[in-house]
Order: C-alpha cells, then sequence, then structure tokens
C-alpha cells in the first residue's frame, strides 16, 4: 500500500475560515484514503504565505522527520513561502505541489520563490486548466511536468427556483477581489427591479472593506449572512436563483459549480479560470452569463436576467444539463494519484 504524506495550513479545518482551497485539501485526503493510499496529513500552522521564523522552523521540522524518498504533497499556500526550506530536503524527499494559485500573480515579492518551488518540484499539480498553462508561461515549466486536476463537487437535489428569479446569492469571502463592491455598485441601478441578494462569506479577511460594504447606499437591501458551510450553506443554495461573482481573479471558482450541480446558472467574471468552471452544456451553450468584471457589465447582465423571462428558462435548462456531466472528487483524486503513484515509481515528471 502506498503512502503520501500531505502537508497542510494549519487553519485547514477550521470552520471560520472556510476557503476552496481548504475544502479541496480535505475532500482529496479523504478520496486518496478511500482509493486505497495510506494518507499522513502534516498541518503546519503559520501566517502563509507570509511566514515568521517559528512557521518555517515548524515546516523544516515536519519535513526532517519524513523517511527518505517519501512522496510529500504540499499545498502551495505553504510551499511557495519556503523555497528554502524545500531545497534542503528536495534531494531526498519527492516533493510535489499543490497550486491552488498563483502567489505571484498578485504579490510581486513572493513571485521569486514561487518560481524555485514549482521549478524545483518533483511535479506540480495545479487546480485547473487555466492555472497550469499560467504556471507554464509565468515560469518556463515544462508541459510535462504540471498536471490540472480540477475541483469536484457532490451531486446535490436541484434548486426548485422562482418564476422571476429575483433571488440572488454571492459566495465568496468578504474582500476587495472578490468584486462586491462591483456587484453594490451594478445593483444601485436597478432600484425599480424587486431583487433580493445574499452575500454569504466571512467578513474578517479584510474587515474595513467588509464595513465599507455595509456603507454602501444599496446595503439595506443585501442580506449578510456571514460564513455559512454545511446544511446552511446548502439551504442558500436551494433558495437561490442566480449565483453572481463579480470576482476579478479565480484559479477556478468552486462555487460555480456548487451552483450548477443544483442547477442553478451563474452570472460570472469572464476572468482566468472562470470561464473553465463555468463550462458548457453538451451542446455548447454557457449555463450562465460572462460578462467583464465591472460594474456596468454586471448591471446589464443583471437587468437581462430580472426581466427576460426567455433568457432565465434558457439558461436554467442549460444549467441542468451542465448539472449531469460534472466532475466529482473520486476523478479529482484520480488525477492527483496518477501523479504520484508516477513520481513514487519514476521520481521527476518530464522537465
Amino acid at each position: 500500500m502506498s503512502t503520501v504524506h500531505v502537508v497542510l495550513p494549519g487553519g485547514v479545518d477550521d470552520p471560520a475560515l472556510p476557503s476552496g482551497g481548504n475544502v479541496y485539501d480535505r475532500r482529496v485526503c479523504q478520496e486518496l484514503a478511500a482509493a486505497g493510499w495510506t494518507v499522513r496529513e502534516h498541518p503546519v500552522a503559520g501566517g502563509w504565505p507570509h511566514p515568521a521564523t517559528p512557521d518555517l522552523s515548524r515546516l523544516a521540522e515536519v519535513l526532517a522527520s519524513l523517511p527518505d524518498d517519501a512522496v510529500v504533497l504540499l499545498d502551495g499556500l505553504v510551499a511557495v513561502a519556503a523555497p528554502d526550506v524545500l531545497a534542503a530536503c528536495a534531494p531526498r524527499l519527492r516533493l510535489v505541489v499543490l497550486a491552488h494559485m498563483l502567489f505571484g500573480d498578485t504579490d510581486a515579492g513572493l513571485r521569486p520563490g514561487e518560481a524555485r518551488v514549482l521549478r524545483e518540484a518533483t511535479a506540480v499539480v495545479t487546480t485547473s486548466r487555466w492555472c497550469r498553462e499560467r504556471a507554464i508561461e509565468a515560469y518556463g515549466l515544462p508541459y510535462g511536468h504540471v498536471v490540472s486536476a480540477p475541483p469536484g463537487v457532490d451531486p446535490a437535489p436541484p434548486a426548485p427556483g422562482s418564476p422571476a428569479g429575483t433571488r440572488l446569492l454571492c459566495v465568496a469571502a468578504l474582500a476587495p477581489h472578490k468584486g462586491h463592491h462591483l456587484l453594490l455598485d451594478a445593483l444601485a441601478t436597478l432600484p425599480e427591479l424587486p431583487w433580493s441578494c445574499v452575500f454569504v462569506g466571512s467578513p474578517d479577511r479584510d474587515p474595513a472593506y467588509a464595513a465599507r460594504l455595509r456603507e454602501h447606499p444599496v446595503a439595506g437591501r443585501i442580506a449578510f449572512a456571514g460564513v455559512r458551510t454545511g446544511e446552511d450553506l446548502a439551504a442558500m443554495y436551494a433558495a437561490a436563483d442566480l449565483l453572481v461573482l463579480p470576482s476579478r481573479g479565480e484559479s477556478y471558482g468552486m462555487v460555480v459549480t456548487e451552483a450548477l450541480a443544483r442547477g442553478i446558472p451563474a452570472l460570472v467574471s469572464d476572468v482566468q479560470g472562470l470561464p473553465e468552471a463555468l463550462g458548457a452544456a453538451p451542446d455548447g451553450t454557457l449555463p450562465g452569463l460572462l460578462v467583464p468584471p465591472d460594474s456596468a457589465a454586471f448591471a446589464a447582465a443583471l437587468r437581462h436576467w430580472l426581466t427576460d423571462a426567455d433568457l432565465r428558462d434558457r439558461l436554467r435548462r442549460t444549467a441542468r444539463a451542465r448539472r449531469a456531466h460534472l466532475t466529482d472528487w473520486t476523478r479529482t483524486a484520480e488525477r492527483i494519484g496518477t501523479v504520484l503513484r508516477r513520481v513514487e515509481a519514476h521520481g521527476p515528471l518530464a522537465r
């Protein structure tokens, strides 16, 4: 039986800080174990991806405790900030970096370390095809060195939807890059329409930004629901007509497929990995709307959705068709397991 050591950020199971990356890590560990892998988890507390010296020391201790030739799957949140620690143990361990995103694209200070980590890893797994292409382009990685394993999604009952389609849902931490302010500006141009909107997401990532959102002129029509998980989050999806995600960038966008798993169309920014998450029905039609990440584009798309019953019906039919062809978590873990087996048997993937 093969063993994989998984290095995780310390808060991976903190219910107050849910994230797509944490969900991905947890589900992959579960599915690898179900497939027969012995999974040894090593959560490492720290301020990743901006660790203090003690954080790096803890990571070094964890890696030093692993046996020679161990296969190690490292969450990129931890890995990209520790190039020296990883370089010291790379000769005796088989390090596979799980890149949820490229931190160097948003933080130039992390770019040199991220480049070293991804180039020197035994293999790299990205959570979308878009992120794979971007990593190869940004850091000159060989194509064979990087494999994509997009997130799965759990089956869910279809949401009934309302005839008028007025119930909008945004699931994202309240942080500037998620674009809630763009959505509020867009909704402010639609005062005569009978929409409602729920913001589900932690206000603690950027408290000042969250406070500004609550002061927006249209905030009185927004339900700020905070963090929701499990059955509470499922209930939010079940009550929604349209998922709206005005993010300026996402490597994938798991909330999009979570909505589609319920047959809910999505209005999302046409950036980075979001078109990949939205995907298409078997006939090639989109189960939602892709628009530029600006308030005018979102306002126009929302007005179209709220005033055009034919559009709502068409997008709902397409979302239900897309729902039947979504990837599950077993497939995600199979792709990662294939990489881990190759690394275990043969060492580095193609350079």
